[in-house]
């Protein structure tokens, strides 16, 4: 059966040690997972793309499929030295987040250091050239012959030629929705020229504000008027994540302006927050055709997952809960 949403991203082998609960070790992960995790709240029916080494466990995929995901996009490399899926992020109290010095911080909680995390080193996104293909970013050529059709595709962050290829691949057909999270690599005054290329085939643009205002730095400090620069290229929605302050959501199409706080959840573990936005964001989309409804959908995915470890810590909830949520969000946001 040909999936209604795919889901382009990357995977990992996670190591999270949150500011409470217990440490996940070697457990499944990636920006596809969590945007995965973030859509599953409202839907499941999505086609995951993403590349693996050979040791990537493989009950790992069959419990994806258990979940509803179709997993043909997943592709082994095999033979490839340069596919390290491993991942490592300490929070402390305070939830701020270090992704260096694993052994100290095994230590300090006085935890048994894994001996499959021998030998990591973080990726240095800024040492590595994003016109550069990564090893570990999916291709186009790896999307299957079943999934070019789908009508909504989201496109996690990874780098840029590989999400620029993906873009054409998906953005040159009309009845497509493509909605882009950009990589922090290429938010810079330098890259903008390439990216606006890549936006004509982009229906939504999802960054967040941090990566926004380092692609507008020197130029505005207004972020309405980043999101209007963008949507001159390309977008009809813009989204603006703001983390704990929620987002704003500029639909250019029919020149509405929305703020959205942050469903005020308990934070446990914020990784992936983001990235089940995104998910949930194309979910609401999907389902309503409407920015501001796919927003509060979005919202919701994320004010789940904060509230536990791992991508699919939003499938484990009461059932009814992200329908009351939503409905709550819905007499709090405001348009502008």
């Amino acid at each position: 059966m040909k999936p209604a949403f795919v889901i382009i991203g990357k995977l990992n082998r996670e190591y999270i040690l949150p500011s409470s609960g217990a440490p996940l070790i070697d457990s499944p992960g990636g920006n596809l997972l969590y945007a995965a995790g973030g859509l599953a709240v409202w839907n499941t029916n999505a086609g995951l793309i993403a590349r693996v080494g050979e040791d990537y466990p493989h009950h790992w995929l069959r419990h994806f499929e258990s979940l509803g995901f179709n997993t043909l996009g997943i592709h082994t490399i095999h033979n490839e030295k340069n596919i390290d899926l491993r991942s490592f992020i300490a929070y402390s109290e305070t939830n701020e987040r270090s992704t260096s010095n694993a052994v100290s911080h095994f230590a300090r909680r006085q935890l048994t250091f894994p001996k499959a995390l021998l030998g990591y080193q973080p990726m240095d996104d800024s040492q590595t050239d994003p016109r550069e293909p990564q090893a570990t970013s999916p291709a186009a050529l790896d999307v299957p012959k079943e999934f070019r059709e789908v009508r909504h595709v989201h496109l996690c962050p990874f780098d840029f030629i590989s999400q620029s290829q993906m873009v054409n691949l998906f953005g040159a057909g009309s009845n497509q929705t493509v909605s882009l999270d950009p990589a922090p690599s290429y938010m810079k005054p330098r890259f903008w020229r390439d990216l606006r290329l890549v936006l004509q085939g982009v229906t939504i643009f999802l960054p967040s504000e941090e990566e926004i205002r380092s692609l507008f730095w020197g130029e505005t400090e207004d972020l309405w008027e980043m999101a209007h620069k963008v949507s001159e290229y390309g977008p009809r929605i813009i989204v603006i994540k703001r983390g704990a302050l929620g987002q704003i959501v500029f639909d250019a199409a029919e020149n509405h302006r929305y703020e959205i706080p942050a469903y005020p959840s308990r934070l446990a573990d914020p990784t992936g927050a983001g990235d089940a936005f995104c998910g949930g964001f194309l979910a609401g989309y999907e389902k309503t055709s409407d920015p501001l409804m796919a927003a509060l959908h979005g919202n919701v995915s994320a004010s789940l997952k904060i509230e536990g470890s791992g991508p699919f810590y939003p499938l484990d909830v009461l059932p009814g809960l992200a329908e009351a949520r939503l409905q709550a969000l819905k007499e709090i946001t405001r348009e502008l």
